[in-house]
């Protein structure tokens, strides 16, 4: 079974007495994930799925140690022996917090856990379990896991690692990478999609996966009154998507306030649906402070709601990469200069479809300004090689 690069990430936390717990976008994978992780775990183990309400019921106990003693005589473990329980999707069902608190403390139970929002779990966990859990994001495929899964890169070059970036331009042939980016940019990075290989299948699932959103995550949302709403303000989001955004207008189009739409752009980056990538703030410039620039994290689904321009689908393509590399944010200057991205305040990218060398003078200057060390132009067709990364390479 293909593994994710965050599976060896976790891996060297799993003797650690914290909780994991993984959160993403639904179908991304976090279950597989949490199945792989219990294969390696070396003891005794105990699974629970907690979309299915008879799971709840050893949970609900109110003799925490009774709960011990009853998930220990199920895996036939011995009085003092440490042993691993699962417990996928904790979302539905927030008391469990408290148990795990204890049973960590008391215990020294191991515990891996999924849900599939942030919001909820900011939201729902207490802070009993501040200090005794590993957060960890389960993202779609980077464009690197995307290459393993197609049998196009070795499982030891998935862990993202920019410094790497420019040495792969040689390192690997261009021609297949640049017809599987494509394929990358038009179907996103869920992995059932990305293993799918008929496109129209690829299409249904990504509709399924759509539904799922209203169907599951939404019901969670008890603020949420009219579901009708959060659709049509997915779709004004689509063609906006790499825009600055603007609640005002926002809230004029829909009829609704402004603290409404704040709450659900709130939630629907709270579940991984979308990015508010915040701009850059310096000395040199404090008026830069406030607006977030959108992008949906996964251009399957983009590409499902709104019909998208090819530079504005490589856009939003390079966001979802990079930030698996680190921090991200934009500079934009009462929008007469502007970066597209600023990785980690010290490398400064612009995306470009057709590069020309006064697009690399204007990134060079702006940088320098910015005090920003190094400056690197992404782009399909370059004029200069110079400063120049394919975005097929990240």
């Amino acid at each position: 079974m293909l593994k994710r690069a965050l599976f060896y990430t976790i891996e060297k936390q799993l003797n650690h007495k914290n909780a994991i717990v993984i959160t993403g976008m639904r179908q991304v994978g976090k279950t597989t994930l949490m199945k792989q992780l219990a294969e390696v775990w070396k003891g005794k183990q105990i699974w629970f799925d907690f979309d299915n309400p008879l799971d709840h019921l050893l949970f609900e106990s109110q003799d925490y140690n009774k709960i011990y003693n009853d998930l220990r005589d199920s895996t036939g473990a011995v009085p003092g022996e440490r042993f691993l329980v699962c417990i996928d999707e904790i979302q539905n069902f927030p008391e469990i917090t408290t148990i795990i608190k204890y049973l960590i403390d008391h215990y020294q139970l191991k515990f891996i856990l999924t849900g599939s929002s942030n919001y909820y779990l900011r939201n729902l966990f207490p802070e009993s379990l501040s200090g005794r859990k590993f957060l960890f994001i389960l993202k779609p495929l980077s464009f690197r896991e995307f290459l393993y899964f197609n049998e196009q890169l070795p499982v030891s070059d998935i862990q993202p690692n920019f410094d790497e970036v420019i040495q792969l331009h040689s390192k690997y042939s261009q021609v297949k990478r640049m017809e599987l980016y494509e394929q990358y940019m038009n179907y996103g990075g869920f992995p059932e999609v990305v293993l799918t290989p008929n496109l129209e299948t690829k299409t249904l699932i990504l509709k399924n996966i759509f539904a799922s959103f209203f169907e599951k995550d939404i019901k969670v949302f008890s603020q949420l009154k009219d579901i009708k709403e959060l659709r049509d303000l997915i779709l004004l989001l689509g063609p906006r998507n790499g825009n600055i955004i603007d609640i005002t207008r926002l809230s004029s189009e829909l009829g609704i306030n402004r603290l409404k739409i704040y709450n659900y752009l709130e939630f629907l980056e709270g579940i991984f649906f979308l990015s508010l990538i915040p701009k850059h703030t310096a000395n040199i410039d404090r008026s830069v402070a406030g607006g977030k620039k959108v992008y949906f994290s996964d251009t399957g689904i983009l590409n499902l709601i709104t019909k998208t321009s090819t530079g504005q689908l490589l856009e939003t393509t390079v966001a979802n990469q990079l930030m698996h590399y680190g921090k991200l944010v934009y500079y934009n200057l009462r929008n007469t200069a502007e970066i597209d991205f600023i990785l980690n305040n010290n490398i400064a990218l612009e995306v470009k479809q057709k590069a020309i060398n006064q697009d690399l003078f204007k990134l060079e200057k702006l940088a320098n300004k910015l005090q920003i060390q190094h400056h690197y132009i992404i782009s399909n067709t370059p004029e200069t090689k110079e400063k120049i990364i394919f975005p097929w390479f990240l």
